[in-house]
């Protein structure tokens, strides 16, 4: 019945047309003097004064580009058809694979429209179990979310973080599991933290109470510390702290056994210190692992006093050796499974064997190895998959995951650790035809002649022609991949007769540390050229045309779509920067934002400053014909401050010389989207492809 709806929708679709004439009313951005001498360069920043996220100045600004946005948006008459349908694929029933502590088990489950996933309890993996924790009642709007939990090992408490209006500062509260009442303990200032238990108490991370903003501060000095229940914060016990490097970050976590804690510390998004202390004697110090942030360095579990690590020393491709704690540095590091062609991207240890997750051309599969390291079984899995969690104890004889494709949700399984068979246990009932669409990889040669792949998504038999409309997502940074994944949200696009491209671009972790170091400092422009290379692969073997391809990127996906469509206004119709990093010049100087230099370089370096300047797109918006924009941001991001946006959006109204739009979408009480609630992504993923539709004349 729903595949007759569609068809009418969509040939159905009219609209009001714009008067050219009538332009878009942008509001007038006032401009300062502001000029900074960056070795010897001037460089001017006319539009500073958006950076200050309490002023009333900015707050008027807001509402003026919202205003005109809105007004834009609302003479699109399909505009309320596609949030209506979007909500129609949205709302089917989700459920996260269940993980076991102390004798229950536990599971995040939404009936479909819920603003927020609610944590349930059961008995066993067949009880339906019961709600623990409904975050949905702690605001009226959903805008307060789950940021994290944590159950005791003897699973009598839930500790848990939340998130109000999608920002990175958490507040750890706790709850008796038995009562399901919440105790008195409040933990404020947390970010950027796990929650690891010892005995009746957490370890774990935060600042100082901000004195400027809470969105816009400068994040330094963090901290580790110990919460014993039943006291109060001023009472908690500092574990480590480091007074003479104010960016270091640090992660603390407790074994599986409470007999040890492990420490990691960083200072960016890549490589990490590691530390070890032993819990069982008061008087033990912490003793070091890995000594610099040359690599990435984690700690799976440990079997008495024998540790199994997952690092990329001297292993592009990650590899798993073995250590004993009481000589833990590289020097006596035992290799059990050695780097191999495919990325090492994930290990568990389950019924006393290894378990491993291999990403292969960003792909996963699943197999199974002796403690010694011998492989002994593949796990078969369902085609073109990711496997996501993966939930099992070196003890447990069973394990639970789940694996997300392009073309339907995600499924849970549970894996019998005997005879390593999967049996699928749950497996949502959405309105959107999986079995009509179909995911292939292709390869093309990017700028350089470097092979990149590409996932493509489309109806099957669709008719593929110069006229097809095409969706063309990125990222390329930070050392993540771009696996398959459903977006409930891209399922509008295809039913319209939309291509849906994933491009795997320099930068990312697809292929390992090599292939993430390739689209970092001053070779990230290798990413940009990646991304341009994939539309062009598309269009030279007739998926698409350039005017009929949209841009979508967040975060640093909205960084690469902003350098694109600056460097190659050509080369979409449709271009969305999210959440960007916009202003390359000044990102450090926000929140955590010093933390990403090791991928993106920085301004205060003079080659990386120059090649930086070179790239950055607020700094290379030029009076030129761009393609039709829509900047997307939230107002309470405190990742990426929506100053990148603000002064981006007012260059491209500034310097636009086409009669596309040039808009901007600030979402009120909103973050970087951690946490969204489900009311307000329909609500964006609706105007965004609103916006995407009407510029690429699918209406028709």
């Amino acid at each position: 019945m729903y595949k007759t709806v569609i068809a009418l929708f969509f040939l159905n679709l009219t609209v009001i047309p714009f008067n050219a004439q009538n332009k878009f009313n942008y509001p007038v951005t006032e401009k300062d003097p502001q000029v900074d001498t960056y070795f010897g360069e001037k460089v001017a920043d006319p539009y500073r004064w958006l950076e200050d996220d309490r002023s009333e100045k900015t707050g008027a600004w807001v509402k003026k580009e919202n205003a005109v946005t809105e007004e834009y948006l609302k003479k699109i008459y399909f505009r309320d058809k596609i949030k209506a349908r979007l909500t129609e694929i949205w709302n089917y029933n989700k459920q996260s694979a269940p993980f076991k502590k102390g004798n229950s088990f536990f599971c995040y489950k939404n009936n479909g429209l819920q603003n927020q996933s609610v944590l349930y309890i059961q008995k066993n993996l067949d009880d339906a179990g019961e709600i623990l924790l409904d975050p949905n009642t702690l605001s009226k709007d959903g805008t307060v979310s789950l940021s994290g939990i944590s159950i005791s090992k003897n699973g009598k408490t839930l500790a848990y973080g939340i998130s109000k209006a999608g920002s990175d500062w958490v507040e750890i509260r706790f709850r008796d599991i038995g009562t399901k009442n919440d105790l008195p303990d409040v933990i404020k200032w947390v970010k950027f933290s796990g929650m690891s238990w010892k005995g009746n108490g957490i370890y774990y991370s935060r600042y100082s109470e901000p004195t400027g903003s809470a969105l816009s501060q400068k994040n330094q000095f963090h901290k580790v510390y110990f919460h014993q229940l039943g006291t109060k914060q001023e009472k908690d016990l500092l574990v480590f702290e480091d007074k003479n490097n104010p960016n270091y970050n640090f992660g603390a976590n407790v074994t599986d056994d409470e007999n040890y804690l492990v420490l990691s510390i960083s200072q960016s998004t890549s490589g990490n210190k590691l530390l070890i202390k032993d819990l069982s004697t008061p008087a033990a110090k912490f003793v070091t692992v890995a000594d610099n942030f040359d690599f990435e360095n984690h700690t799976i579990d440990n079997i008495g006093n024998v540790f199994y690590l997952h690092t990329n020393n001297k292993a592009s491709k990650y590899k798993l050796v073995s250590f004993k704690a009481d000589a833990p540095g590289p020097e006596n590091w035992k290799t059990i499974i050695p780097e191999s062609f495919d990325l090492l991207e994930g290990v568990r240890l389950c019924n006393n064997k290894i378990v491993v997750n291999y990403l292969a051309n960003a792909c996963s599969k699943l197999s199974c190895y002796s403690l010694e390291g011998k492989l002994e079984k593949e796990i078969k899995l369902p085609g073109i998959c990711k496997v996501n969690s993966f939930n099992t104890d070196k003890e447990y004889n069973f394990a639970t995951y789940s694996i997300s494709q392009y073309t339907g949700p995600d499924q849970n399984y549970y894996l019998d650790a005997a005879s390593w068979q999967s049996k699928l246990v749950f497996n949502p009932e959405c309105k959107f035809h999986s079995e009509g669409y179909e995911t292939k990889q292709v390869f093309f040669p990017g700028k350089d002649g470097a092979k990149i792949s590409m996932f493509i998504t489309h109806k099957r038999g669709l008719e593929i022609n110069p006229k097809t409309p095409c969706f063309v997502y990125g990222y390329g940074g930070f050392n993540i991949s771009l696996s398959p994944e459903f977006r409930v949200d891209r399922a509008v696009f295809l039913e319209a007769g939309g291509i849906y491209c994933v491009p795997n671009l320099r930068g990312g972790g697809e292929y390992g540390e090599d292939w993430h170091k390739a689209g970092t400092k001053c070779k990230k422009q290798n990413v940009f050229d990646d991304f341009i290379a994939a539309c062009e692969y598309l269009v030279a073997n007739n998926y698409t045309s350039y005017n009929k391809i949209a841009i979508h990127g967040r975060s640093n996906g909205g960084l690469l779509i902003g350098a694109v469509m600056t460097q190659r206004p050509d080369i979409c119709k449709v271009a969305l920067p999210t959440v960007g990093v916009l202003d390359m010049l000044r990102f450090h100087l926000f929140t955590i934002g010093r933390a990403w230099s090791v991928d993106y370089g920085n301004s205060e370096n003079k080659e990386e400053f120059a090649c930086l300047f070179k790239y950055s797109p607020l700094h290379n918006v030029k009076a030129t014909a761009y393609p039709a924009t829509m900047v997307l941001t939230g107002d309470h991001d405190d990742r990426v401050v929506p100053a990148h946006s603000f002064k981006f959006a007012a260059t491209l109204q500034e310097k636009n010389t086409s009669e596309n739009p040039m808009l901007i979408r600030i979402d009120v009480n909103a973050g970087h989207g951690a946490g969204k609630p489900t009311a307000k992504q329909i609500d964006e993923f609706g105007d965004m492809w609103a916006f995407v539709f009407y510029n690429l004349d699918m209406y028709h």
